[in-house]
């Protein structure tokens, strides 16, 4: 068992807390190099310093980061603030593989819900923030495979998602096949702070409810950093 895979059981153990698992799956490819990607970084660490300084939200969010540029990847596996307290810093290459790595954040959360289970830690209904700057350009089968299982989860009420545009190439159209639910938003220009301000306050919100529990999103907040 690897190190990581350790830490992150054994704060199931000493840190017993419901959590509301978000898993962030963020375009990385060559069109998001410059000032988009480092308003990027900015956003995912201001959403981090967010976290950690809500001491509800420190013990009970798990964050994770999947990539997708030159490969879908995982940059950070779920685990709380506490234990990898540090946000990454992203670097912009590649080309758009959006199935892989909704797949791959699908998979990473289907096995963080059973070690919940397997250690009788409550969870909340999981989150996936989903953005990106074009059209995806993977394997189309995977693409297909992610978006049926994503819709299935949402369907099923065992996930919420945001697919979220950034810019003018961004392939709305994608971006809502996702979404059963609700229409995907473009970013206000690269308002990434706001977005992530808003994130942190709704899994703020969400911690200190009940797992199982309706909460209501702040769809007014929505309105400082997105546009339908």
């Amino acid at each position: 068992m690897d190190n990581n895979l350790l830490v992150r059981l054994e704060d199931l153990v000493n840190n017993p807390t419901a959590r509301v698992p978000v898993c962030l799956c963020l375009d990385t490819s060559g069109s998001m190099c410059g000032m988009p990607i480092d308003e990027l970084n900015e956003g995912v660490r201001l959403f981090y310093d967010a976290i950690r300084e809500d001491e509800t939200a420190l013990y009970s969010s798990e964050v994770s980061i999947v990539t997708f540029g030159e490969n879908a990847q995982c940059i950070v596996d779920f685990a709380s603030l506490e234990v990898q307290p540090n946000a990454p810093t992203l670097s912009a290459n590649g080309m758009t593989p959006m199935g892989e790595a909704v797949n791959l954040g699908l998979d990473l959360l289907e096995q963080r819900k059973e070690e919940y289970k397997d250690r009788g830690v409550d969870y909340y209904q999981p989150w996936l923030v989903l953005m990106t700057d074009g059209a995806p350009n993977g394997d189309s089968a995977e693409l297909s495979r992610a978006i049926n299982r994503t819709v299935e989860l949402v369907n099923q009420k065992k996930l919420t998602v945001f697919p979220i545009g950034i810019g003018s190439e961004a392939d709305m159209g994608v971006l809502a096949q996702f979404s059963p639910k609700r229409p995907p938003l473009k970013l206000q220009g690269l308002k990434f702070r706001e977005f992530f301000a808003w994130l942190s306050k709704s899994v703020s919100k969400t911690s200190q409810s009940t797992p199982g529990e309706s909460v209501k999103l702040d769809v007014d907040g929505i309105k400082g950093w997105g546009e339908l």
